[in-house]
């Protein structure tokens, strides 16, 4: 019988999965308007997955072996398809730069984005370039509470947040936005391409690894699962959030 708490991730991870935002994005200017914000969540789910790295492999020089092989393996097979996937095109990129494709196809505004990832490449302060980016406040809480967690937080916690709150949940998510793509219009195979890899690679491949990931990491102390449950949860309304802030621009704009 799950506990409390378990009960609460379940009821959070429904209520995401039964957002409006899913059905509001049937038009191109509202689907514009979802992926200049939502843009950000990809760009910052790249922390986690880095962070990841450096707590499970060596990333240093002089380079030293990983104290567990088999970890070290799911996390690069995980960076391999995220940071450098088949671009659709016989080529290679990164899932971010996929996105950024993707939103040229359609139309949708990448200035924030493409200003904001410059101001980084110029040693901007990270703080100082999230507090100057032009996006929404929500969508900026939410970059602000992954980028700490992704700093400061404990490899079991890094893990929950990366499983629960992306490679479990994305799937699902996803394939809801697939079925919500305007019909005609505009293109938007690129933003398809997109959408489909992450849910071929999510659920198949990258969602089994991440979760082995949470429980090897949390293996070592009984309280650590309760930890994970709590970040967990906070990972899910983090991203109910960021939909509750895109859904109310959207309903701003109309």
């Amino acid at each position: 019988m799950p506990s409390d708490a378990q009960s609460i991730l379940e009821t959070r991870r429904n209520e995401l999965l039964h957002h409006e935002l899913y059905q509001s994005v049937q038009t191109v200017e509202n689907l514009r308007c979802f992926m200049c914000e939502h843009v950000f969540a990809v760009w910052d789910f790249m922390s986690l997955l880095k962070r990841l790295q450096q707590i499970v492999t060596c990333c240093e020089v002089p380079w030293l072996p990983s104290a567990d092989a088999s970890l070290a393996r799911f996390i690069n097979e995980i960076v391999l398809g995220e940071e450098c996937d088949e671009d659709g095109t016989g080529g290679y990129a990164s899932h971010f730069e996929l996105y950024l494709s993707a939103m040229d196809e359609i139309g949708a505004d990448s200035r924030p984005i493409r200003a904001f990832v410059k101001k980084l490449e110029n040693r901007v302060p990270l703080a100082t370039a999230l507090a100057e980016a032009e996006i929404l406040p929500s969508t900026r809480e939410f970059v602000r509470t992954t980028i700490q967690l992704a700093t400061i937080g404990q490899p079991h916690e890094v893990a929950a947040a990366f499983f629960y709150g992306r490679e479990d949940i994305i799937p699902d998510m996803f394939t809801r936005l697939v079925e919500s793509l305007p019909q005609q219009g505009v293109s938007v195979g690129r933003l398809e391409h997109y959408l489909r890899r992450h849910i071929e690679l999510d659920g198949d491949d990258h969602g089994p690894l991440a979760e082995k990931l949470v429980t090897r990491l949390s293996a070592d102390r009984p309280s650590k699962k309760d930890e994970v449950t709590a970040v967990a949860t906070q990972a899910i309304s983090q991203r109910i959030a960021l939909w509750d802030g895109i859904l109310a621009e959207i309903r701003r704009s109309q």
